[in-house]
Order: C-alpha cells, then sequence, then structure tokens
C-alpha cells in the first residue's frame, strides 16, 4: 500500500502547479484509492459533481466544469484528511491572434553603449594604462551616463571624453539590472591624441527572423520566440528603441550537421518600417505595429492554444523562404517538455515537409519565430535548432510569449 502510495504520488509530482482551462470545457483528474480531490472553497469558476460523491472504488475520476473566467484552487487529499498538494485551475477566455510567418527586418539601439571588450591604451607619454579596468568597468556592461549626461552612442562616448576637463569622471554603470557609478580617470592615447577609456563598446544591432503574431486589434505584436543578445558578450541587450521591417529573402544557406544554415536578406528602414520595437525579453521582441502595415498578411486570427492542449504529432510552421510570401510547410510535435517554469524550448519539433527540405536542409538561422500551429490553435514559434540534426529543433509556447510581452 506504502509503495502504491508513493507511485500515485509520483503521478500528480508530474501536474503543473498552475493548469489553464478554457472557458467552456472540461479538465478531468483519475485519481486512485486513498486519494481525493477538492475545491478548497465555493466559488462561481469550476463545478465538480463528483466531487461530493462519497464511492468506494480503487479509481474515481473527478471532472470540471469551467463555468466563468478566473481561478478555482483544488486540493488532493490522502485518506479525505491529509493535503497532500494543491492546484491551481485558471480559467481564461479564449484569446485569437493572427499569425504571422512574415519576414522581417530587426533593427535595435542600446539603452547607451555595451561594453563589448576591455583593453589597455598607449598614453602620448608612452605608458600603457587601463582605466575601465582600474575604474571596476567589464565586459557586458552597459554605459548609460558619463558625467550625468546620457550616452546616445559610440560616437557620443568619444565626444564626451574630450570635452569634460575633470580629471576624473563619474560614469553610470548599469550590470545584471543593477545601476551603479564608478569613477574612471581617461587618458589621452598616442594613438589618435584623444582621450579614451580603454573599451570597445556597441550601440545598435540588426538581423533576420520571423514576426510571430500580432493582435488586430491593438496591434500589438511578437516575434522571434527569443530575445536578441550580443554576439560577442551573449548578454541580452538593453534596447532603447527599435525598428522592425519588411525583409526581401536573397539566399538561402541550407543547413547540414554541425553548420545550421542561413536565410539571408536586405531591408530599408526607410522605405519599409512596420512597427516599433518596445521590449526585448528572453522570449522574444514586442512592440506596435503602425497603421495600415502587413496588408499582405491575409491569415485569420486564430485560438491561442496552452501549453496542456499541445499533443504529440502532426502540426505545421508558418514561414517565408520564397518570393517573400508566407506559406505553410508540415512538422512533427516529436515531444511536449514540462515546463514548471516558462522556458524557450517548450517542445521539440522535426521538419516533415519535403519541400522546405529540399530548400533549407531543415530549421536554418532567420527562421526563430515561426508560428506554430496544431487543430487550428496557435500553439507556438520556432526557437532553436539541433546542431547535430538541422531537421530537429525547439519550440516556445505561445503563452509563454505572451505572458513575457505582457511584463
Amino acid at each position: 500500500m506504502i509503495a502504491f502510495c508513493l507511485f500515485q504520488l509520483c503521478i500528480f509530482s508530474c501536474y503543473p502547479d498552475k493548469i489553464n482551462i478554457v472557458k467552456g470545457d472540461k479538465k478531468a483528474f483519475d485519481v486512485f484509492f486513498p486519494f481525493t480531490i477538492k475545491i478548497l472553497q465555493d466559488n462561481d469558476v469550476v463545478d465538480c459533481e463528483s466531487c461530493s460523491q462519497n464511492t468506494l472504488s480503487l479509481k474515481k475520476s473527478y471532472e470540471f466544469d469551467s463555468i466563468q473566467s478566473g481561478i478555482a484552487k483544488l486540493q488532493l487529499k490522502l485518506l479525505g484528511i491529509i493535503p497532500v498538494r494543491d492546484i491551481e485551475v485558471n480559467v481564461l477566455e479564449r484569446v485569437y491572434l493572427t499569425p504571422g510567418g512574415n519576414s522581417i527586418g530587426v533593427r535595435l539601439n542600446t539603452r547607451g553603449v555595451l561594453v563589448v571588450a576591455v583593453t589597455d591604451i598607449i598614453g602620448v607619454d608612452g605608458k600603457r594604462y587601463s582605466p575601465a579596468k582600474d575604474g571596476g568597468i567589464k565586459v557586458g556592461d552597459s554605459i548609460l551616463e558619463i558625467d550625468g549626461e546620457k550616452v546616445k552612442d559610440a560616437e557620443h562616448v568619444v565626444e564626451l571624453l574630450n570635452s569634460i576637463k575633470n580629471e576624473t569622471i563619474d560614469i553610470v554603470i548599469e550590470r545584471n539590472n543593477v545601476q551603479f557609478t564608478t569613477q574612471v580617470r581617461p587618458r589621452k592615447s598616442i594613438q589618435d591624441n584623444c582621450y579614451r577609456l580603454g573599451i570597445w563598446v556597441r550601440d545598435k544591432t540588426a538581423g533576420i527572423g520571423i514576426l510571430t503574431f500580432y493582435d488586430e486589434n491593438t496591434r500589438i505584436f511578437g516575434a522571434l520566440g527569443h530575445g536578441i543578445t550580443d554576439i560577442d558578450t551573449g548578454e541580452l541587450l538593453k534596447i532603447e528603441n527599435g525598428k522592425i521591417m519588411s525583409a526581401r529573402i536573397s539566399e538561402i544557406e541550407q543547413g547540414s550537421k554541425g553548420s545550421p544554415g542561413e536565410i539571408k536578406g536586405a531591408f530599408y528602414e526607410t522605405q519599409d518600417a512596420l512597427g516599433d520595437i518596445t521590449s526585448n525579453t528572453e522570449f522574444g521582441i514586442y512592440g506596435k505595429l503602425y497603421e495600415n502595415n502587413l496588408e499582405n498578411n491575409k491569415l485569420k486570427p486564430l485560438p491561442v492554444g496552452f501549453q496542456e492542449e499541445v499533443k504529440e504529432g502532426k502540426a505545421y510552421i508558418l514561414t517565408t523562404i520564397n518570393d517573400n510570401k508566407v506559406q505553410k510547410y508540415e512538422i512533427e510535435i516529436v515531444k511536449v517538455q514540462s515546463q514548471p517554469f516558462p522556458e524557450q524550448k517548450s517542445m521539440i519539433i522535426r521538419i516533415t515537409d519535403k519541400k522546405l527540405l529540399q530548400k533549407t536542409g531543415g530549421i536554418v538561422q532567420g527562421m526563430s519565430g515561426s508560428p506554430i500551429v496544431q487543430n487550428g490553435n496557435l500553439i507556438g514559434a520556432v526557437t532553436h535548432v539541433s546542431i547535430d540534426k538541422v531537421t530537429t529543433g525547439y519550440g516556445i509556447s505561445i503563452i509563454t510569449m505572451l505572458r513575457a510581452g505582457e511584463e
């Protein structure tokens, strides 16, 4: 009996602490003696007739009807007395979003400048100096202010350093989301007779990706399914602003084992701007489309599928690889990952579409953000490729993307 109880506890430990149900749907739990499930308090969110039925049986099925939006709390009990585990049931209205699949250019301007390297300086006196290192500045730091003036870009850093007459200057640094001030003494370089800190910085980045979704009512969009990080530091870029633009695909480099391949394209900010980027998160970039944009996207809004609704089996992605047109390509969801915490890799996917395999060899760089659709629901987006097997990769749950965009 003890072994059987432990086995049941292991089964329930696989359930997430929170479960989403669409209003009007049902959710069933099968429980074996000596365990029972109870609703913790009276509510109008869910109803369970079987919860009040005292039947003696080895197995009992509890079916919960979702009545209206809200949160209900369930509790697993041993012998109907000892609390074992709480489960929060969140009943939600079904959300509809328009899937993307459009190839987009992404341009980001950082907040301040990002330090990508710290170096020494040979001063005009021939001596070697390390101003940034001596001031505690490290690779991955963002320089936000110099002597009280907000830093705009890399050129502005040089301008400020050579206009300030003080020997020691105050620099506001952001590191790991914490800001602090350090004092640094710039040195005049023998190379160009200009004052320098001994750092290399970056103030912008650009690339190609795929639009995942947008809301026709609010024009809010999400894309990529992962954040944009600096190529040198690996740090998530803190952005000041950015734009997405229509991208025109110029070349596709096929993927192979050990080399994921790449979609190459061009975009022109002055002509093809689609919207503004307002946030760069671990789970995607977000912003707002301009009015009357994406008129060439004729796709209809789809219901959003919760992670609990994602099943192993057939699905398809929407992406752009030919003639700048969004097209549908078959995939297989190989495995749905159990995720107590939000992650980029919510599911393992495999490309099965022969046309896509012939064109790209599998998942390639520039395909990130391609919407994943299963059973008529928008369930996620492509995020990563498996380097060892480029036909296989990962997708993020659309719910994880939506939550990240709301923060």
